[in-house]
């Protein structure tokens, strides 16, 4: 698999220079001790260190890697990026943000060398950080489109989390850590929640125990952070876990700090659902990005996107979703206001950033082809974790339910196969229509619980494209199961009839599809009272809930949100 777009580049430049043989395909003898990985031949020279308050980066140019970039320079360090596997190996404390899919990191660490240098010097008991990818690949093997081998330092096979048993994968939000072994890594994490995203774990064994420092429960129990001397990694990401995240990223940066202890409200236990904020974003008659809402997609400004953005940041949002709502008229790649609106909220907002609009496969003026995955590359280069995709998927839904057959070429195909169906959202955005039987269309209906204006007791959600304009013959269920059958890792469910009304989400539609599917269901479109939250989580299987107008307008306030559920028993990041 070709690495994705800004790799090739970068990759081409680091093969050009490297002097090391790859020897990829052996995977070296492990030691009896029980760190490190056994004697690796690597030819490399030790560069001198850069200063005390330097730290070098890999970055083998797959998703987000911005935001640990940002989370790094918050805590007033220098980067120096890896441009050789001799940088590797002269790193006086190296982070690895893995991200994207087992065997396309893998690809890119052997043809350059650098697999052999991470090993050599994880050997030598150099201060290292992985974070999620970055700790999956210490171990032997991935099942993720192989098996693939990994680094091997680590006894232990990855494996996809287990969704037999109706287990929502990917394992997507704010979990709590057990925390086995004293490590001083995550002397702030005790009691709190860390951010997870993920479809892929190791399980603990007899094998790879003495290594383990934390678990996570999710289904079962699986490794979520390995401590052994100098060696760290993580499967959650501190970077998009708030100031818990913060201060585990400091506690590596600079050991035996006196970091601050965010102190726990309520002890974490669990898996918390999430509150979302979002911000429809368009440009105005100046040029500039505003946040807008309206009802029912008719439109209002309400303010800045990056201000507002950290505002809930700071309020307690468990994410933040921007949809550029003009994105579908514009080429995307020079739409570079909204790539620097979030290349500035990444460097304030320390949770979960989300994009969507205008991410698809586009044709030039010029007849230049650019694919959906060079579109989302450049959003997640900017900034996002996660990308939202519309119109695009509906069209690829559509042509899969005619066929049976996956082309592998569309946007949600491509995108999902390099970064991870994790890293990709499909919007819904269907309208309800109301019929009298349940065999009046070929679509799955359900029993409403407010009968239509003729007194009918079912209704069917009809999808739309272009931002609700435009009606398709495909059903909200029809389409949420086909792009989860195309790579979907998350559906953000929207209803047209409920946008900016403020009398509660759609039970109907969200119950009916969150039943639907084992991917996680953001539950859109109605909220206008802290009630409605609980509602939605109690009677439904929604993993998240997501509002915009009653935020942005002050009328409900995130903590007041959190502070309802807590009352209600509903487990919240707090």
């Amino acid at each position: 698999m070709q690495p994705p777009l800004q790799a090739q580049g970068a990759m081409a430049n680091v093969a050009a220079i490297l002097t090391v043989p790859c020897s990829a395909g052996r995977r070296p003898k492990r030691s009896s001790q029980p760190r490190g990985c056994g004697s690796v031949s690597v030819s490399v020279s030790v560069r001198a260190s850069s200063g005390a308050n330097t730290v070098t980066l890999l970055d083998y140019g797959a998703g987000n890697v911005r935001s640990v970039r940002n989370a790094i320079r918050y805590l007033g360090f220098d980067i120096r990026d890896v441009q050789s596997p001799e940088d590797i190996v002269a790193a006086e404390r190296l982070v690895f943000p893995g991200v994207g899919a087992f065997g396309s990191a893998m690809d890119v660490l052997n043809r350059t060398g650098m697999a052999n240098a991470l090993r050599e010097y994880i050997q030598r008991d150099r201060p290292f950080l992985g974070i999620c990818l970055g700790l999956q690949l210490l171990f032997d093997s991935s099942e993720e489109n192989g098996p693939v081998s990994g680094l091997g330092v680590i006894p232990g096979v990855v494996r996809r989390f287990d969704s037999s048993n109706g287990l929502i994968v990917p394992h997507i939000g704010w979990n709590a850590l057990q925390i086995t072994k004293d490590t001083p890594l995550l002397q702030g994490a005790d009691g709190q929640h860390v951010y997870f995203v993920h479809s892929y774990r190791v399980l603990p064994s007899d094998a790879n125990r003495n290594w383990i420092s934390s678990i996570c429960n999710y289904g079962d129990s699986f490794i979520s952070s390995i401590s052994m001397g100098n060696i760290q990694a993580v499967q959650f990401h501190p970077e998009k876990s708030g100031a818990t995240g913060l201060s585990i990223l400091k506690e590596f940066l600079r050991p035996n700090s006196l970091g601050t202890k965010v102190p726990a409200r309520r002890k974490a236990s669990k898996l918390a659902k999430r509150v979302i904020a979002c911000l429809d974003v368009r440009s105005n008659d100046k040029g500039d990005l505003v946040v807008t809402k309206g009802d029912q997609y008719d439109v209002r400004n309400l303010g800045k996107p990056v201000d507002l953005a950290s505002q809930y940041y700071i309020d307690g949002a468990d994410e933040v979703s921007f949809l550029n709502i003009t994105g579908f008229r514009d080429f995307p790649l020079g739409d570079l206001p909204m790539l620097e609106v979030l290349r500035c909220a990444s460097e304030k907002v320390f949770v979960p950033l989300t994009v969507g609009g205008g991410i698809r496969d586009f044709t030039d003026a010029n007849g230049r082809y650019y694919s959906s995955l060079e579109v989302a590359s450049e959003y997640f280069r900017s900034g996002a974790d996660k990308i939202s995709i519309g119109s695009d998927a509906v069209y690829a839904a559509e042509a899969f339910l005619q066929t049976g057959v996956k082309t592998g070429k569309s946007s949600l195909e491509q995108i999902s196969r390099v970064y991870g169906n994790q890293a990709v959202v499909v919007s819904i955005d269907p309208r309800r229509v109301y019929v009298k039987s349940q065999e009046d269309v070929p679509f799955k209906t359900v029993k409403v619980s407010t009968k239509g204006p003729s007194g009918e007791e079912y209704a069917w959600y009809q999808c739309t494209v272009n931002g609700g304009r435009d009606s398709r013959a495909i059903g909200a269920y029809e389409l949420a199961k086909a792009v989860e059958e195309l790579g979907a890792g998350e559906i953000l469910l929207n209803c047209i009839d409920c946008d900016g009304q403020g009398c509660g989400f759609d039970i109907d539609l969200v119950k009916m599809v969150s039943d639907a599917v084992t991917i996680p269901v953001i539950a859109s479109s109605g909220a206008g009272a802290v009630q409605h939250f609980s509602e939605i989580f109690e009677k439904t299987n929604a993993s998240a809930a997501l509002a915009a107008g009653i935020f942005h307008r002050k009328e409900v306030p995130i903590l007041a949100v959190k502070e309802h559920l807590v009352n209600a028993g509903v487990e919240v990041r707090v």
